[in-house]
């Protein structure tokens, strides 16, 4: 068998188990392929990446300094907007010092790769993002994976491994794929008493928990030794960054290889997330209002009989079940000018295939009357839930 015959061979039984995947086009932010949809998947939680101010911001950046970085961090790559950001990053999460990175994803494997060492252990939880898993997979301490937020389990586990060199505990702070949200102050007591370190991710946090949109950290009044975090979400650029005290900034600059090797973020980006930042702070109301528009259609969707995870976050997941009529689910709503695809396997796991809504601040009462309306149409038509 050819090279191709063997990829069309694979790529044949991820078609048979409802798992096939195809890219979306946008011809706008509000536009797929020509038709007008409602986007009910995006991570634009604060409707930030369309804010003129953010626009601005970045054009003026963009004509002083070009479109790309150049080079590396250490390099070429540095620009004052660069450490503008980081520093701006460390003030608003209350950490000494912040290091960017071009992605969230990078952010966590270059964490996890380099700090803990051999005769170290990485407790992780059960459902955190990929990354997290890669980065374990990289690091060359042992991984021991706990049950999602069970802190019983948690702490279990660590006890087991009192004898190891240093403990690890490394979490998200909104887990992406069911919109829990970990409970970083008994996590926080736990590693206190068990002498841990606590690594945790806000990508999903950032902007939407906490008085003033600090995450998870201001959410729950604790600080972590380490937060790892992304702008491509409610920051609404793109990019990642760790943050931490001086000492542990300097150590990833000079350790972390997807810092060290990777080319800088484009200083267009910093200056518009620099931007986003000064915003979130004050953005009380809008925080409010998502929540509001949260909890309205998590209680009608309930309500129609659909089985409804998640906590105080925008993200919300309809439980479906197999994967194939989540995939049936999805395009009957795309029909309905509902753009919210199917979360299959290995995202989630087997049986567990859902439609994963996000609430972004711009959706209004009606938009909202729309989608619960295409839900329930849906229902109807699949049978779901009798």
């Amino acid at each position: 068998m050819d090279f191709d015959g063997w990829l069309l061979k694979r790529l044949d039984a991820v078609k048979r188990d409802g798992l096939y995947r195809t890219l979306r086009t946008q011809e706008t932010a509000l536009k797929t392929k020509g038709q007008k949809r409602q986007t009910w998947a995006s991570n634009d939680y604060l409707g930030l990446s369309k804010d003129e101010r953010l626009i601005t911001a970045a054009q003026t950046a963009l004509s002083r300094f070009g479109a790309g970085s150049g080079g590396s961090r250490l390099t070429t790559g540095n620009t004052v907007w660069h450490e503008k950001l980081e520093q701006t990053i460390a003030d608003f999460k209350q950490t000494e010092a912040a290091l960017l990175f071009s992605s969230g994803y990078l952010a966590n494997i270059g964490v996890l790769a380099s700090l803990p060492q051999k005769g170290d252990v990485i407790l992780s939880d059960q459902l955190n993002h990929a990354s997290i898993v890669d980065g374990c997979r990289l690091s060359k301490a042992e991984t021991i994976v706990y049950r999602h937020i069970d802190m019983a389990d948690l702490e279990k586990k660590l006890a087991s491994v009192q004898a190891r060199n240093r403990r690890f505990i490394v979490t998200d702070g909104v887990f992406s794929m069911d919109g829990t949200i970990a409970p970083l102050d008994r996590i926080m007591a736990l590693a206190k008493q068990y002498q841990a370190f606590v690594i945790a991710d806000d990508a999903h946090a950032t902007g939407v928990l906490g008085e003033n949109g600090g995450g998870t950290s201001d959410y729950f009044g604790v600080c972590p030794d380490v937060v790892i975090g992304t702008l491509s979400k409610a920051v609404g650029t793109e990019g990642g960054f760790a943050a931490g005290s001086n000492i542990f900034i300097d150590f990833l600059l000079n350790q972390a290889r997807t810092f060290i090797f990777q080319t800088a973020l484009p200083p267009s980006i910093c200056a518009a997330s620099h931007t986003a930042f000064d915003i979130i702070s004050d953005m009380h109301d809008t925080r409010r209002e998502l929540q509001t528009s949260v909890k309205t259609i998590k209680t009608r969707l309930a309500d129609m009989g659909f089985t409804v995870r998640g906590g105080d976050t925008p993200i919300i997941p309809v439980i479906i079940g197999d994967a194939k009529t989540a995939v049936s689910a999805a395009a009957l709503l795309e029909k309905k000018g509902i753009c919210a695809p199917a979360i299959r396997p290995p995202a989630v796991p087997e049986g567990e295939s859902r439609i994963r809504l996000t609430v972004t601040a711009d959706r209004s009462l009606q938009d909202i009357d729309e989608l619960t309306e295409a839900f329930d149409s849906i229902r109807k038509e699949l049978n779901i839930n009798k």
